[in-house]
């Protein structure tokens, strides 16, 4: 943990059994759907899974933001279900929920990350490319999808 200006920073290692990851995961399903209106089915298959690799973030025991992933096939991991409160967004926080994702894709034998994501969802993408992350053809059940772009970055030590 460490502190900042405004109190103690934790992030948490857990899964998506986490009451905190559920509601935040229903905040951002809730704001999904004004994004993907009629696709919102679609997405929803591959949202309410059970993910054991979670990354909850507290500010004074406050969660403020989460993110996931799961192996999508041999080396690679999928980063899913990235969400931080609006009212805590421009504050590094999904850097942060990133970084220590990436950290343990790395310690779990990842070299490579992948991502979905809408095209309306514009500072997450611009938020992705700051990271590193580049575009890529969208994979598996996106390749047909015009409101998603697809992205990956390797994962070096």
């Amino acid at each position: 943990m460490k502190a900042n200006k405004k109190g103690m920073i934790e992030v948490k290692r857990t899964t998506s059994d986490n009451a905190d990851f559920k509601r935040l995961t229903n905040l951002f399903d809730a704001y999904l759907v004004e994004i993907d209106g009629d696709e919102k089915d679609f997405f929803a298959q591959y949202n309410q899974i059970y993910i054991k690799n979670v990354i909850v973030l507290y500010e004074n025991d406050y969660a403020l933001g989460c993110g996931a992933f799961k192996g999508y096939e041999n080396e690679v991991a999928e980063l899913k279900r990235m969400f931080v409160l609006p009212e805590s967004r421009g504050k590094g926080i999904a850097s942060k929920i990133v970084d220590s994702l990436e950290s343990w894709m790395k310690e779990e034998g990842f070299s490579k990350c992948i991502l979905e994501t809408s095209r309306y969802l514009e500072p997450a993408v611009a938020l992705y490319k700051k990271l590193g992350f580049t575009i890529i053809p969208n994979y598996g059940p996106y390749k047909n999808v015009s409101s998603s772009i697809c992205m990956q970055k390797m994962l070096t030590s």
